[in-house]
C-alpha cells in the first residue's frame, strides 16, 4: 500500500472520529452496577462512579464541560466529596473534564498516558495543570484499600500505549476504557503508542490475569460480560493473524478486509466505517509489519 493511501485513510478515521465527537449523546443518567458502583453514559467514555468509605472515585470524566454535570449525577446517590480520578487513557473524551474538579483531587493514570496528556494542547495552559495526572504507575497500582481496593493493570500497548485496566476488586467489576470500547474495530491511536500487533496479545494477558471479574463496563457501548472481554481479545488476534497471512499472498487492505472470514460468534460485529476506510485496521496493521513488526 502507498504512503498516500495510508494517510488517506488516516485522514478519514479522524475525519469519522471527529464526527464522532460532534455527535456524542447526551449526558446520561447515573446507572447501579454493583453496591457503590455506578456509570455514567453518553458525551464521551463512559465514566464509572465508586463511591467508596472516604469519598468518591471517578473514572474518566468525558468531554470537556461535563464535569458539572457528571457532579449533578454524582449527587443523586451520594453527598461524598470527589478524591480522586482515575483516567484510562489520554483522549480528551476521557480526560476533557479533569479541570472542572479541585486541585485536591488526585488524578492517577498509567505513566504513558501522562506523557501523552502533557502533548495535548489543553493541558499546557497553566490554569488545566491541575487536571494533570498526580500518580502514576507503571504495571500495577492498588488504591484505596480493604473492601474498597481498586486494582490498576498495564499489559501493554492496544488502543494506546497507556492503558489502564480498572478492577473494582470486591465488586467484580472491570472498566476497561477503550481496549474495549465496543464490539468492532478498535481505533489503533498510533499516534500515541497504540498498536495492532500488540492489541489482542494486550487483551488476552489482561484475560489471564485479571482474576474474578463478572461485569465489564467498556469504554463507548453497553455493559459487557466478562466472555464478551475474553471474545474481543481473540478477535483482535484473529484480525492480525489475517493480515499476516494477506499481507505475505500481496493483497491490500482493503483485499484482506473483503476476504476476512470470522467465527460465528463475532456476526454481530461491526467491520465497516470509522476505521481508516475501506480497509479498516488492515490498514494500520500493514504499515506496522512492514516497518519490521515481529509480533
Amino acid at each position: 500500500m502507498t504512503r498516500r493511501r495510508l494517510v488517506l485513510g488516516l485522514i478519514l478515521t479522524a475525519g469519522a472520529l471527529g464526527a464522532a465527537v460532534a455527535q456524542q449523546p447526551p449526558l446520561g443518567k447515573i446507572e447501579k452496577m454493583a453496591d457503590g458502583l455506578y456509570r455514567i453514559p453518553g458525551q464521551g467514555g463512559a465514566t464509572a462512579v465508586y463511591v467508596a468509605g472516604n469519598g468518591v472515585v471517578l473514572v474518566d470524566t468525558k468531554l470537556a464541560n461535563n464535569g458539572q454535570g457528571i457532579l449533578d449525577q454524582v449527587r443523586t446517590v451520594t453527598d461524598k466529596p470527589i478524591t480522586m480520578i482515575i483516567n484510562t487513557h489520554t483522549h480528551g473524551d476521557h480526560t476533557g473534564s479533569n479541570m472542572f474538579f479541585p486541585a485536591n483531587v488526585e488524578i492517577v493514570t498509567h505513566e504513558s498516558t501522562k506523557a501523552n496528556m502533557e502533548k495535548m494542547p489543553v493541558y499546557q495552559e497553566a490554569a488545566n495543570k491541575h487536571g494533570m495526572p498526580d500518580r502514576t504507575f507503571k504495571d500495577r497500582l492498588t488504591v484505596l484499600g480493604g473492601n474498597d481496593a481498586i486494582d490498576l493493570y498495564y499489559f501493554g500497548p492496544a488502543h494506546t500505549n497507556g492503558d489502564a485496566f480498572v478492577v473494582f476488586r470486591n465488586r467484580r467489576v472491570l472498566h476497561t476504557g477503550d481496549v474495549f470500547a465496543n464490539t468492532a474495530q478498535p481505533f489503533i491511536d498510533v499516534s500515541n503508542g497504540g498498536s495492532g500487533l500488540t492489541y489482542g496479545e494486550t487483551i488476552g494477558k489482561a484475560a489471564a490475569a485479571i482474576k474474578n471479574v463478572d461485569t465489564v463496563i467498556t469504554g463507548h457501548t453497553d455493559v459487557k460480560k466478562w466472555q464478551d472481554f475474553v471474545d474481543f481479545g481473540e478477535f483482535n488476534r484473529l484480525f492480525l493473524e489475517h493480515a499476516r497471512a494477506s499481507l505475505k499472498m500481496g493483497r491490500t487492505p482493503e483485499q484482506a478486509m473483503a476476504t476476512l472470514q470470522l467465527p460465528e460468534k463475532f456476526k454481530g460485529y461491526t467491520l465497516t466505517g470509522g476505521r481508516g476506510g475501506p480497509g479498516g485496521n488492515f490498514n494500520v496493521i500493514y504499515e506496522e509489519l512492514k516497518r519490521g513488526g515481529t509480533r
